[in-house]
This record gives structure tokens, sequence and C-alpha cells, in this order.
């Protein structure tokens, strides 16, 4: 798996600095989950939905206020040519929730491509911190279907063939999504007509999704989820599927009445 294409205020650490980082105390209504417990509970989680991790990456940012984590999975399926990941993160800083998002791994090119994401706690409250073992629980209880379709979806990909029309519009309609911006059509194009690897040589579903994703190596891996998770929805529809998934799915965790 390739290294983490990190934001240049984000930090490549090694597990120990994840422990060691810092976790602010509550204030107010506010209190922040340590970034080690949520990977834990997310790893052990994965681990009782017959996943396993046989790979790891992580990255602070903002003084260690920001965590993100990325876990290559084996779940006994050995694909030639993907894997399943994991992205986990988490802040203490309000700006999002304690979540993991499920996608794929591309072995040939390392590209990376989540279809959906389960968040934990919307909320930090003092009842998180009790609550989030439950939480993880209850929302990995829900990545059977997440996982299923991917793979599904892969398959999907693959046998629908496309015309040179087809996937022109359909990189239009990813940069009014804000897949990409204008200025990246252009390579998403080149990678249609001429893919980097021949396994993306025919003219199918895959290898304009691959297209795709090979331009998004470009942004840091914390972008990654939410734009491929719009591209997935675009390609669905281009490729004539109906995965009736849950692709974001919250928890809430404030559930003490008092």
């Amino acid at each position: 798996m390739r290294g983490l294409m990190l934001g240049r205020k984000t930090e490549r650490v090694d597990l120990e600095a994840v422990k060691d980082s810092f976790t602010p105390e509550p204030m107010g209504r506010h209190h922040p989950i340590p970034h080690t417990q949520v990977l834990d509970l997310a790893v052990q989680g994965l681990e009782q939905q017959g996943l396993t991790v046989v790979g790891e990456e992580h990255g602070l940012a903002r003084d260690g206020m920001r965590y993100f984590g990325l876990l290559r999975l084996n779940n006994g399926v050995n694909h030639d040519d993907f894997g399943l990941v994991a992205a986990v993160r988490n802040t203490h800083d309000k700006s999002f929730a304690a979540s993991l998002a499920l996608g794929s791994h591309v072995f040939v090119c390392d590209n990376l491509a989540f279809s959906g994401e389960v968040t934990f706690a919307r909320r930090h409250t003092r009842f998180a911190l009790s609550d989030l073992p439950r939480l993880v629980n209850d929302a990995l209880g829900r990545l059977g279907d997440l996982r299923r379709s991917q793979e599904m979806r892969i398959e999907g990909y693959k046998e629908t063939e496309l015309s040179d029309d087809q996937a022109y519009a359909t990189i239009v309609r990813a940069t009014m999504a804000r897949v990409i911006p204008n200025s990246r059509i252009k390579e998403v194009v080149e990678q249609w007509h001429e893919p980097r690897f021949d396994a993306f040589a025919p003219r199918t579903g895959w290898s304009l999704f691959n297209g795709f994703t090979e331009v998004l190596k470009a942004y840091p891996v914390e972008q990654i989820p939410a734009r491929t998770q719009v591209l997935h929805g675009l390609m669905d529809t281009m490729c004539g599927l109906d995965l009736s998934v849950v692709r974001h799915v919250v928890v809430e965790e404030d559930i003490n009445p008092n």
C-alpha cells in the first residue's frame, strides 16, 4: 500500500506517536475522545466482522488535534487485483466526527476508493467516551453490507463497456459534483485514452473509475473518502448499478437523558 499522501500541515507518524498525542481536557459539553481509543475500538470492531488489519499508516495534524489512519484489511477473500482498506479519523477541535470509511485498494497502482462511511459520535459529549464501545460495535455491524456492495460494484464496473461519449459525460458530471476540478479534466481524459497500466486498457467502467482515482492520488488521502464516495454514485448510475446500501450511517452518541 502506498505511503499516505498527507496534507501540508499533516505529519506522517508511527503508532507510538498517536498513543503519545495529547488529548485536551473536557470543556463545557465538548469531551474529546483519545485518538488511540477510537483506533483501537475500530480495529476490534473490524476483527469482529471477520476483517484482520495487515498494514497501517497514521497521520496527525494541527499539533495532534486531528488524526487520520489508513488500515489495510484481509477478509479471507483473495482478489487478484484489489483488497479492502479502512480509513479512521478523529478530532479534538470539533472539525469532524469520529468515523470509519470502508473502501478498496487497487494493487497494480495503489489507487484508493471508499464506498461508505460510518460515524461513531456526532458530538464528543460527556457520554460519548463511556458509550463509545457500544456505538462502534453498532456502527461496524453495518459494514458487512458496505463490504459486499464494494465487491459487487467493482465487478459491475468491470462488466460494463463504455463508449468515449459515455466516459466524457461522466467526467463532466464529476467536475460538476466537485470530484475533480476543471483543471484536472485533461488528466482524466488522458488516463481514459492512454491508461498508465495495461490492466485498465479495456473500455469499461473499471478503467474509467481508475482513471479518476489515478488523478485523485495527487490529493491528500484525507480528502479521498468523500471524493470517491461521490464518484461511486456517478459511476453506479453510468453502469446501471442499484446497490441499495446506506453509504453514510450516523450513530448518535448522546443517548443518556441526564
